[in-house]
């Protein structure tokens, strides 16, 4: 099954992970592993919302529920492709690449070279907004609420555990 069958495939955000770091030990030869996934009501604010965050010097990143529930209930066909481009994001931030713009452009060359120029995912990191418009990626300043909380999803990054528990 070729990457883009397995992203298509995929019946989870974890399922949709593997994907993820099969891409990017292809394309960069990088990999992390031992990562968690949280799940929380990030909302947003007038205008925008944060797709996820993944805090610095930590092994989780963090989605928001709010745009996931938003598209698996007015077009779900978007789904895995939304969920791919997130976690691809966050996870070359957890690989190192913090600056922004160069995390933006690492998802978007990594997605292009991997689906191809018309393919979804590369549309997604060309430009998000293009699908959802008030998606935005979290600025320097930006915080997560102090009191926030976050289901953590089982399953995540199954392919690094290689141990019974």
């Amino acid at each position: 099954m070729n990457i883009e069958e397995k992203l298509e495939n995929s019946k989870s955000i974890p399922d949709v992970f593997e994907v993820v770091k099969e891409v990017v030990r292809k394309v960069t030869k990088s990999e992390r592993a031992g990562l968690m996934l949280g799940l929380a009501e990030m909302g947003g604010n007038e205008g925008f919302w944060i797709g996820a965050f993944y805090p610095v010097g930590t092994n989780m990143i963090v989605m928001n529920k709010t745009p996931l529930r938003k598209i698996a209930g007015t077009n779900p066909g978007l789904f895995n492709s939304y969920c791919f481009h997130i976690l691809l994001h966050e996870y070359l931030h957890s690989l190192g690449i913090l600056d922004e713009a160069t995390t933006r452009r690492a998802t978007y060359e990594i997605s292009r070279a991997v689906f191809g120029e018309g393919h979804t995912v590369t549309e997604m990191a060309r430009d998000i907004r293009k699908f959802l418009p008030y998606i935005t990626h979290p600025e320097p300043s930006w915080a997560p609420p102090e009191e926030m909380h976050i289901e953590l999803v089982e399953g995540f990054d199954r392919s690094s555990v290689t141990y019974i528990m």
